[in-house]
């Protein structure tokens, strides 16, 4: 998923949301026809009737993605509700609360921050001036004080459970754009491997603990052969389908507690902890073979694709770019030595980094 992805997920997501609230809001019109039926409101208890079917036309709008029809019909419902409830019963009956519905949504709802700053303005205004007006005005249909209160109460309720139900949605949207970001971040988008600089974070990690525990830790670097070849006959996109599957058949040949990544074009790269060379070397035979071996006939292939890997082994002291040297140089001996092999590094003296070797060791 690119930026816009990110960007757009949210905003659909919003869109989701609104229905389930045109839902809720008209579920809750219909429990006011009956309640001012019973308060003796006649005037409010139809009005609700046409609250409901203005929910419900929204509803329908959102479910065909006309957005700005739906969002026009639900300002009216509210604006409109929201006065007449407040001038027929009073400032008190609490319907002046859904006004501030609006303000979460006016900013999750926009790309425009300016627009819903305008837009919550405007909201202030219309509340402000209901709020005066109702200082000056008495009620046109007052009700009993006890049904007042019980009223007041019933949309404060109201209120208090959408909002709660607009946090959770925008606590879970954050957290989910959190996830896709780190994705991103820490993911190759093509393989869905980690990508270079993740593996570096996640070797970094290792090997700081490499100085407090001794684990043992080694370095596979695999890279396809003749990838140029492959990808000038069969086309860049078979060549993409190459790289994804050698990615699943890789990681299914390590361990679980191994970590593989996309190292460069056509170089993969796997980080074995608690690993020696003997053990890091059985584990790249595996992997190659499992290479060899897979049915690449599947993807259209008329001819089988091999992997030359390197292996090098921690030493103590050694940075992970040396350790990552020394693999890059068995990987040559292996490419040198025929490909589709396995080569290890080893030191030839480990109290100077500089003199290393490489030996094939499968």
């Amino acid at each position: 998923m690119d930026a816009r992805g990110v960007e757009e997920g949210p905003r659909s997501q919003f869109w989701l949301m609104s229905m389930r609230c045109c839902l809720m809001a008209g579920s809750v019109d219909i429990a006011f026809f009956f309640i001012f039926h019973y308060l003796g409101s006649p005037i409010l208890a139809w009005v609700n009737v046409a609250s409901v079917a203005m929910y419900a036309v929204a509803y329908f709008a959102l479910k065909r993605r006309r957005n700005r029809l739906a969002v026009l019909l639900i300002w009216l419902e509210v604006l409109g509700h929201s006065a007449l409830g407040t001038l027929l019963v009073g400032w008190h009956s609490g319907f002046h609360y859904y006004l501030l519905m609006f303000i979460p949504a006016l900013f999750a709802g926009t790309r425009s921050v300016r627009w819903a700053g305008i837009s919550v303005f405007c909201l202030w205004l219309f509340y402000i001036a209901l709020s005066f007006t109702m200082r000056v005005v008495d009620p046109i249909q007052p009700i009993p004080a006890n049904a007042l209160a019980g009223l007041h109460l019933f949309n404060l309720t109201v209120v208090f459970i959408m909002f709660s139900y607009l946090s959770v949605y925008y606590m879970m949207t954050v957290k989910q754009a959190h996830r896709v970001l780190r994705r991103m971040a820490t993911t190759d988008p093509l393989t869905r491997l980690f990508n270079r600089r993740h593996m570096i974070e996640l070797a970094a990690r290792d090997i700081s603990g490499n100085d407090r525990h001794s684990p043992q830790l080694a370095i596979l670097l695999m890279d396809v052969d003749h990838f140029k070849q492959l990808n000038d006959r069969f086309g860049h996109d078979l060549g993409d389908r190459v790289l994804c599957e050698l990615s699943s058949v890789i990681k299914d040949a390590v361990r679980e507690k191994d970590y593989v990544g996309r190292w460069g074009g056509e170089e993969f790269l796997a980080v074995l902890p608690d690993s020696d060379s003997s053990q890091a070397g059985m584990i790249a035979e595996r992997v190659r073979a499992a290479v060899d071996e897979f049915d690449w006939s599947r993807l259209g292939l008329d001819t089988a694709v091999t992997l030359s890997i390197g292996v090098s082994h921690l030493v103590p002291g050694e940075s992970f770019n040396e350790c990552v040297a020394r693999a890059d140089s068995a990987l040559y001996i292996s490419k040198d030595s025929g490909r589709n092999r396995v080569s290890i590094a080893s030191c030839i003296e480990l109290s100077s980094k500089s003199d290393y070797a490489a030996s094939s060791a499968v």
